[in-house]
């Protein structure tokens, strides 16, 4: 690694004329292979008996849970035999409640450590660590708003400056934007965000090639740039750090050498709409607890969420580069859920990977809408599936294989539950139309009657919402015994509010993503690949002609669902209206929780009193919105901004025969039939603009029309 002196700056004073990338620093990226030998790279971080006894606590207690409530199912079915339809139900409610009792002694635990911790070193007023290294800050982008991005990005550079550290760190914004228009207004924003904050460690790249999408654009970066830096702290387009989490995110691995990554707990922010304000409740009041109990039994073992992480450079060249899956897609070809795989080659080289929840001062935003929601969901879904063909890779940890199995279930389960539901329905559906055998063939000296234990069966349905529940009333004992956070959520009984009403939306909306998931799921099983979209990041509202079509799906299985169960009898409808409630009035409740939302229900700290780093970015975007341009306008209207442009497009080199851009060559063909500027731009269509911006000459000759 370089020392301080060796850090990479421009050459060239005007930012119009130079390229705004350092000098280029190999560090080469060890070849992506799952067939690695059984033997780390390095001396494994060691597995103390504490995080091995905990461990064991976990998986004990899952098992007595789930041994528990099977036998008591066992007993709801067994009255008369248990039927073929009736093991296939006990056999889903075995797998479906592991999953729930894993969750809530995971959730337990996490209780009962936050109960005891004391914010010590990471308490807001603590004083600041000392650090040493060189650390770059890592922004990929893909077509997201330019204005938004770089104010973003230029609050926690003012809040790192403000440590007194801002020396060691590079800003780096890496973009894979295919869009021209928000091309060059990125190259826009990063000058303007240059000049405002007067740094001169403010790089910016474009690549043309979206190769391996972000995971290709981190590796990219650690190829060319990484052998500078000790550490990377990578975020998301809609991350937000504060400076003192960043100081004590370094100080944390640079004091731990066997780190290799070091995560911190994202909270949600900046939600306005319904739905995504009842995730960021969520998400703030029930995450800590979550986040706690996992860290407590994960211990060198965590996970890796894709950002706001700090990562060891060369641990991450050395070990984490992703191979390509074998076969089509959408299993095959580059791993779109990436950062589960590259926490766990890390792992397996030897490098421990840890998680703060308690650190704080760390962001993110949610999708605005239950289908935003679910156009993200379908794309990790594939991503998780895919990670089939890692789990069985050499050498690998077996707490990374459970987070893999772990990332797979949680998709897989959507559908199984959905299957559970659908033969408790054909039981009782048989019962009622099916002519009972009373006495089946063969000898029998007492009638077979088929029934099941129904006040039992009550009593396993209330102990399993038990399990569902009680993490979230726990949560809320955590509000009640803490004044202060109390005072933040505002108050014990407003709090308490909010979570009978969270509960009650996620009821509803919950068979919804149940249907979602399984058609994801489906679809993925049949070869449908999910792409790279956009995320949309502000509003939620939908066209009633796509609410309908999005929403028509689970309407009409809500619709099935109400007939079978109302053919049965009236209680069965009344025992399963939470699920056929959510399901019928699916549309309405898409509409609505897709519309803005304001009050106090779902209040969180953030929202009382918004962190300075959150304000400022905040107060920053409201100041810089403004409308993105065409890209060819942009660049005829200012001679800066073009001789930018140029100085960052890589030389020309010698086209072969076979690699004819044939969108470059039509719309130079446009430009040669085209009089006048304004015509030429006029019948370019977005890819050939793409092709022209990344093409000099090409662009030169369009830009000079009259």
């Amino acid at each position: 690694m370089g020392p301080l002196t060796t850090a990479p700056r421009p050459v060239a004073a005007d930012i119009a004329t130079q390229r705004l990338l350092p000098r280029e620093t190999p560090l080469p990226m060890a070849p992506g292979d799952l067939r690695k030998s059984q033997v780390p790279d390095r001396v494994p971080a060691a597995v103390g008996p504490a995080v091995a006894l905990r461990r064991g606590l976990i998986l004990l207690a899952t098992a007595a849970l789930t041994g528990a409530g099977g036998y008591e199912m066992y007993r709801v079915l067994e009255v008369g035999g248990v039927t073929v339809l009736e093991a296939m139900v006990l056999a889903l409610f075995l797998v479906l409640l592991a999953w729930v009792a894993f969750s809530f002694t995971s959730a337990l635990a996490g209780f009962f450590v936050l109960l005891a911790h004391r914010p010590g070193v990471f308490a807001p007023d603590a004083e600041l660590p000392a650090i040493a290294s060189r650390t770059s800050m890592l922004l990929p982008t893909y077509n997201e708003d330019p204005h938004r991005l770089t104010a973003r990005l230029r609050a926690i550079i003012e809040s790192v400056e403000a440590t007194n550290y801002g020396e060691l760190f590079d800003w780096y914004v890496l973009s894979d934007s295919t869009d021209p228009d928000i091309w060059i207004a990125e190259e826009k924003a990063l000058l303007a965000l240059r000049q405002s904050v007067g740094a001169p460690r403010l790089y910016y790249r474009h690549r043309a090639d979206n190769t391996a999408r972000k995971a290709g654009n981190i590796s990219e970066w650690i190829t060319r740039f990484g052998a500078v830096y000790d550490f990377m702290i990578v975020l998301d387009a809609d991350s937000l750090m504060s400076g003192q989490t960043i100081i004590r995110l370094v100080h944390a691995i640079e004091t731990n050498p066997t780190a290799g990554l070091v995560q911190t707990l994202p909270m949600v922010v900046n939600a306005r709409s319904l739905f995504s304000r009842v995730q960021q409740f969520a998400g703030r009041l029930y995450g800590p607890m979550i986040a706690a109990g996992v860290a407590w039994w994960h211990g060198s073992e965590g996970n890796y969420w894709g950002h706001n992480a700090i990562i060891r450079v060369k641990a991450f060249a050395e070990a984490a580069a992703l191979p390509q899956l074998r076969g089509p897609k959408p299993f095959g070809g580059h791993i779109l859920s990436h950062d589960f795989v590259e926490a766990a080659l890390m792992r397996r080289a030897g490098w421990g990977i840890y998680m703060l929840p308690t650190l704080g001062g760390s962001y993110e935003e949610v999708p605005p809408s239950l289908l935003d929601f679910a156009a993200r969901d379908r794309r990790w879904c594939q991503g998780n599936l895919q990670h089939l063909a890692v789990v069985p890779a050499r050498g690998l940890h077996w707490v990374s294989r459970l987070h893999f199995m772990l990332g797979i279930g949680a998709y897989l389960t959507a559908p199984l539950w959905l299957l559970f539901l659908l033969l408790g329905m054909l039981i009782s559906l048989q019962a009622r139309f099916v002519r009972p055998e009373y006495f089946p063939k063969g000898f029998s000296l007492f009638p077979t009657w088929p029934a099941q234990d129904a006040v039992l069966a009550i009593w396993v349905f209330v102990a399993t919402m038990g399990l569902l529940l009680l993490p979230k009333l726990l949560s809320l004992v955590l509000v009640w015994t803490r004044g202060s956070m109390r005072r933040q959520f505002g108050g014990a009984l407003r709090t308490s509010a909010g979570v009978l009403a969270e509960i009650v939306i996620s009821a509803l909306m919950a068979p919804v993503m149940m249907i979602f998931q399984s058609i994801a799921v489906v679809e993925i099983l049949a070869g449908r690949d999910a792409g790279w979209q956009t995320q949309r990041r502000d509003d939620g509202t939908v066209e009633r002609r796509e609410l309908y079509r999005k929403y028509g799906v689970p309407t009409l299985c809500g619709v099935a669902m109400a007939a079978s169960a109302y053919a049965v009898s009236m209680s069965l409808l009344l025992w399963m209206s939470p699920v056929i409630a959510g399901l019928l009035f699916a549309v309405p409740i898409g509409a609505l929780s897709a519309k803005p939302a304001s009050g106090e229900l779902f209040a969180t700290p953030e929202d009382r009193e918004p962190p300075p780093v959150l304000r400022r970015a905040n107060d920053l975007s409201a100041a810089a919105h403004v409308g993105i341009k065409p890209a060819l306008v942009e660049l005829r209207g200012s001679a800066e901004l073009l001789a930018f442009h140029l100085a960052q497009l890589p030389p020309p080199r010698a086209a072969r025969p076979d690699s004819v851009d044939a969108n470059l060559a039509v719309g130079r063909a446009k430009i040669d039939a085209s009089d006048t500027f304004e015509e030429a731009a006029a019948h370019l269509s977005s890819r050939e603009v793409f092709s022209i911006l990344n093409d000099g000459s090409a662009l030169s000759t369009v830009l000079q029309k009259r």
